[in-house]
This record gives structure tokens, C-alpha cells and sequence, in this order.
């Protein structure tokens, strides 16, 4: 299943990266996120691993991160895995003036065993869910602005 969404951020495109880029502010923006922790590799750049751990109503979510490309402040791209799913987003940041910046989602999942029935029957669930994160990030980041 392969989707995208896109949405406007009201801040410079610098501004948007600095803040998607350091994985301290994960939390600020996905609220199901309880753990980041970093296994192998540099940080951010093309190789790295780390585990990323949710809790999701009663479900616990482990999933493992790879990053596969990071030419940032254009695009940073990475693999997700869990059991049952394999997902592949390339993430695209784009100026639309001094003062905006177009976050544009590209995402492939691939599912196996039980989890292709949920796939099948939840599809439309997925780029909903994306682009929920997508607004809380929007959300934090356009914060940031007003704080200072």
C-alpha cells in the first residue's frame, strides 16, 4: 500500500529541520512515544538503527528505525519494521517562501502473516494516522515560534 500527504508548517524550512531533526523533540510531537533508544550507526545518518518503543492504548508497539537516506534540509528517508509490517517513508521538506515549508510524506508499507488482513481492512486508517503525526508535529513546531 503506497500513499502520501502533504501539509503547510508556518516557519522557515530551517526552523522545521532543526526541530525534525533532533530526536529529543520526538515526544513533544508523538505522545504514544515512550522510548528512543539509538542501537548502531551515527545518529540520523545512512545505517543507523535505533528502537523506538510505543504504547498505544493497551498495545505496546516495538519498532526498528533505519535510516537510508539523509540529504537534509531536502529529504530524509528510513525504514520502520515491526512484527507484520514493514514500512518505507521518504520525508520531503520543501521552501514555499521565507515564512512556510511543505512537509510532503511518502510512504510504502508492506505487510505479512496476520497483519495483511489489518492492512487490507484498516487502509484507509494509515494515511489518517500520518497525517495526525504530521499535524502534531505542525502543532509543536509552530509553538516553538510563538515562545520565543
Amino acid at each position: 500500500m503506497k500513499y502520501t500527504v502533504d501539509i503547510t508548517i508556518n516557519l522557515p524550512r530551517a526552523k522545521v529541520i532543526e526541530l525534525f531533526d533532533n530526536p529529543d523533540n520526538m515526544k513533544a510531537w508523538q505522545p504514544d512515544l515512550v522510548s528512543f533508544e539509538p542501537v548502531s550507526g551515527t545518529l540520523g545518518q545512512p545505517g543507523a538503527k535505533s528502537i523506538l518503543h510505543y504504547k498505544m492504548g493497551k498495545r505496546d508497539v516495538v519498532m526498528t528505525e533505519t535510516v537510508t537516506k539523509n540529504n537534509l534540509p531536502d529529504e530524509m528517508a528510513g525504514t520502520y519494521e515491526t512484527k507484520g509490517v514493514y514500512n518505507e517513508i521518504s520525508n520531503r521538506f520543501e521552501a514555499i517562501n521565507q515564512n512556510q515549508t511543505k512537509w510532503t510524506s511518502e510512504n510504502e508499507f508492506k505487510f505479512s502473516g496476520f497483519m495483511i488482513l489489518i492492512g487490507f481492512f484498516m487502509k484507509s486508517a494509515f494515511p489518517k494516522q500520518t497525517l495526525q503525526f504530521m499535524n502534531q508535529f505542525k502543532t509543536f513546531a509552530e509553538s516553538t515560534a510563538e515562545d520565543n
